[in-house]
């Protein structure tokens, strides 16, 4: 569960980048977070992977209080996160089941678990028949279902998607949209964050607004309501 609670954010620039953020993500609910650049999108994202602490306010994510922990509490919290990147941030001497594996010997896996683990998460996403491919060899999409496996392959409880569809084009953000509702129908919560209120449309899921560093509408109506006013 993720949950943030009267959170405030100022930088040491002054800058106030949330003002009073309120939210609940339940286990195994999909949403998207959607608003303008500088709304508060990425400060929430380094919120909830521990980036960055609060201000003031209460963030908890998976069981772990965000405001109060420890750092070295902070790898624990990490292996039930996945994140996915808009730039991908695949290592290029490295093939597809390397770079997937790489996620799994970060976090102190064995080679038996590795050996079982990233064959299964590459057919899930597609790119089984990859496995020795590098990623200049790739498509954009396969790049980026790359990237999906390697969040996924720890078998996260949070996947939290950072302008997944930034770098595709119109076919392959709709197939994106697709492998990541099917991974949320298997069990893992999903956060979505982007800009793009046409992939929004595709789905009909939670959507939150943020804009100003406050949430303008969490719901489908309001979400309609704050894009009309535009």
């Amino acid at each position: 569960m993720v949950r943030l609670k009267d959170v405030f954010k100022e930088y040491a620039n002054e800058t106030r980048a949330l003002k009073g953020i309120s939210f609940t993500l339940n286990d195994g609910e999909f949403a998207f977070l959607v608003g303008p650049s500088g709304s508060g999108k990425t400060t929430i994202i380094s919120l909830l992977t521990g980036e960055i602490a609060p201000t003031d306010g209460e963030v908890l994510v998976n069981g772990f209080n965000l405001s109060s922990m420890r750092m070295s509490k902070m790898p624990h919290l990490r292996r039930t996160l996945g994140v996915i990147f808009q730039d991908f941030r695949l290592i290029d001497k490295k093939n597809v089941y390397e770079n997937v594996a790489f996620a799994m010997r970060a976090v102190g896996a064995g080679n038996r678990d590795i050996k079982k683990r990233v064959p299964y998460v590459l057919e899930l996403v597609g790119l089984d028949r990859k496995a020795k491919s590098y990623p200049q060899e790739l498509s954009g999409g396969e790049q980026q279902r790359v990237a999906v496996a390697r969040a996924l392959v720890n078998n996260p409880r949070l996947i939290i998607a950072d302008e997944p569809t930034g770098n595709l084009d119109p076919p392959r953000s709709l197939e994106m949209l697709t492998l990541l509702q099917k991974i949320n129908e298997l069990g893992t919560t999903v956060l979505v964050v982007t800009h793009e209120k046409t992939l929004v449309d595709r789905l009909s899921q939670r959507v939150i607004a943020i804009d100003g560093g406050r949430i303008i509408s969490d719901g489908m109506d309001g979400y309609y309501d704050y894009y009309e006013e535009q």
